[in-house]
């Protein structure tokens, strides 16, 4: 008989999820427990589970989980940058943005940030990607991850063009060739209602020039 876990994938799912699935047991909490002590679930915080790639026969995806494990939120920042190639470092922490207040988890898959943006900045330049098994998760543009990065860094006000050059090529090591590829549209939607309007109208002289 097959595992009633296989049917939720590698999607995250809460505890009365997986609770629904053993209708004829009583104490459902120990049931929750026993398969997570099988290895059959994997913990990604009180509550949420994700069923192992052994029982599911699915591959796991920490932006989907990243996606589902507090939301609303998007991957940003350094890891979106680095999904798109555009910066050369692995990043071993899943980065995203929420309406929420800023939170970090860590589990045994890997450690999750969520940096808090307004709900006016939410929608720019959002997109969804298509990942592992047809999967899609919530991701930032390019150019959103980049203002993103740019709004997070508190001490960071760059005004002028050389400084924001010297910035993208030598701190963030960001690939300028695809720079020049980006779309202004979002970057001047993002400075009409985000952070650092000027460094970011600057980016986008750079862009043009």
């Amino acid at each position: 008989m097959k595992n009633p876990l296989i049917q939720f994938g590698n999607i995250p799912v809460d505890f009365a999820a997986v609770a629904s699935l053993f209708p004829e047991i009583k104490c459902k909490h120990n049931k929750v427990s026993a398969l997570e002590k099988k290895g059959d679930l994997i913990r990604l915080k009180q509550g949420m589970y994700v069923v192992h790639p052994d029982v599911s026969q699915k591959t796991l995806s920490l932006f989907l989980i990243g996606n589902n494990l507090y939301g609303p939120s998007y991957i940003s920042l350094q890891s979106a940058l680095r999904y798109y190639g555009l910066i050369p470092e692995h990043v071993f922490t899943i980065c995203s943005m929420t309406t929420k207040p800023t939170q970090i988890f860590y589990n045994s898959m890997a450690r999750f940030e969520y940096v808090h943006t307004d709900a006016t900045l939410f929608p720019i330049g959002l997109r969804e990607e298509t990942i592992c098994d047809g999967m899609t998760v919530l991701m930032a543009s390019p150019e959103k991850a980049l203002c993103d990065l740019i709004a997070d860094i508190s001490h960071l006000n760059l005004r002028y063009r050389k400084e924001i050059l010297v910035w993208l090529e030598e701190d963030v090591r960001f690939d300028m060739d695809e720079l020049f590829h980006f779309d202004t549209g979002i970057l001047r939607e993002y400075a009409k209602v985000g952070k650092k309007k000027t460094m970011i109208e600057q980016l986008i002289k750079i862009i043009e020039s």
